[in-house]
């Protein structure tokens, strides 16, 4: 299942539907058009100007009952990364191992993020921001296109990427919306 996509295509090529689960496309339809690594360092940016603008008192912040707090989402913004960059780290190398799927809302309670400052969560996500930008930026086209199976579906990395992008992208929309930030 890793053997590349043919005529595979630049990091600034979109992923057609076709690369991913249909259910990741309310994340890669979140991103522009252009470089997937430049986007990503763009968001990275931004997110952090966003983090440092959030009052201390609104850290806790639950916009509803059973909803996260600002702090549960920015662990839960850095674990899914990790997850998805593995992900992407496996395929690019030519693993054809199928990976399980994670269940987010068990990660969130036992990442006790609660009990950490926002701006440590920040930089955390910031840190594995900067290693998934790394890690992309050291990949040619052939590795962007391989395929790989996670959570019982088939996706190449260049979708990845652009999923880790477009979930940035949803939850930091959430976080201004409903969260005030």
């Amino acid at each position: 299942m890793s053997a590349a996509l043919p005529n595979a295509t630049s990091k600034s090529a979109r992923p057609a539907a076709t690369e991913h689960a249909p259910y990741y496309g309310k994340y890669t339809s979140l991103v522009p058009d252009g470089s997937i690594v430049e986007t990503l360092r763009t968001q990275m940016a931004e997110t952090a100007g966003l983090l440092a603008g959030v009052p201390a008192g609104k850290e806790e912040h639950r916009y509803a009952e059973g909803k996260w707090s600002v702090k549960e989402v920015v662990g839960h913004m850095a674990d899914t990364e990790r997850v998805f960059a593995y992900r992407l780290l496996r395929f690019s190398r030519g693993d054809e191992t199928p990976l399980a799927s994670f269940n987010e809302n068990s990660y969130v309670p036992a990442g006790a993020f609660g009990a950490r400052t926002l701006r440590s969560l920040a930089e955390e996500f910031r840190a594995v921001r900067e290693a998934t930008l790394r890690l992309l930026e050291g990949l040619d086209d052939r590795a962007m296109s391989r395929r790989g199976v996670a959570a019982d579906n088939p996706v190449t990395v260049r979708a990845l990427a652009w999923i880790i992008a477009g979930h940035e992208r949803h939850h930091v929309a959430i976080l201004r919306e409903r969260y005030d930030a």
